[in-house]
């Protein structure tokens, strides 16, 4: 972490399109200074410009160019942006880097939350309970997608966590084929929504699955479970 005092700031010039490796360079460039332990770095995009090559580049409604300047700014200790030039100047290509010493006024300092949450300790020894929820994709529930819903009330109960899956092909009880393709989109493509918790809570869940889904599949399996992890538990009023 950076403290008060003499430090370097080094800003990156480069275009929007330009790429590392066949990737994004301003991205790769932002995952190689937050891997590097860097204290934080800043990604700017110009509207208009030009650069070496002396042509103006601008974005408007209708044409929006990809060769827009980018700026990447950081600002860290002379020790570890030397560390770090060598490689910076490998993706920046035919971009530029500029080094000017500069003055940590007042360092950043990492938030707290006023209240820290405290975490439960949970552990799911042996059997646990899966859910599995088979409902299609245009399923709706008080005008929103059913899939998000549901999701929302699980949270809101405090189950361990749940996962939704989109179908690429299959059929329900309709024996209507639901599949995605390049050519067409299914619009009622079959998701199933998989969530692993304490029997108890699973049960006590299923009344609220009731009143939501209408029409749909709810398949529930003895499971082992391999790993566990904390709950976090709620905040004081």
């Amino acid at each position: 972490m950076l403290s008060r005092g003499k430090a370097m700031k080094v800003s990156i010039y480069l275009s929007e399109g330009s790429a590392y490796k066949g990737v994004s360079a301003y991205s790769t460039i932002l995952d190689f200074l937050f891997f590097r332990g860097c204290s934080g770095a800043t990604v700017l995009k110009g509207v208009a410009g030009f650069g070496a090559d002396h042509h103006m580049h601008s974005a408007n409604v209708v044409e929006i160019s990809d060769r827009l300047p980018i700026k990447i700014e950081f600002i860290e200790t002379a020790d570890k942006v030397e560390k770090l030039l060598p490689k910076l100047e490998e993706m920046v290509g035919s971009g530029m880097i500029e080094v000017q010493q500069t003055t940590v006024a007042k360092p950043a300092q990492i938030s707290k939350p006023k209240h820290e949450p405290v975490q439960e300790h949970v552990k799911i020894e042996g059997r646990a309970l899966m859910m599995r929820i088979f409902i299609g994709e245009s399923d709706r529930w008080r005008d929103q997608p059913l899939h998000e819903a549901l999701v929302r009330a699980m949270r809101a109960n405090d189950l361990a966590g749940a996962t939704v899956y989109r179908g690429i092909l299959g059929y329900g009880a309709h024996r209507r084929v639901h599949r995605k393709s390049a050519l067409r989109l299914s619009r009622d493509a079959s998701v199933m929504i998989s969530v692993i918790d304490t029997e108890q809570k699973l049960r006590e869940f299923l009344p609220i699955v009731d009143q939501m889904v209408e029409e749909g599949l709810v398949v529930l399996s003895d499971v082992d479970v391999i790993k566990y992890s904390h709950r976090t538990a709620p905040e004081p009023d």
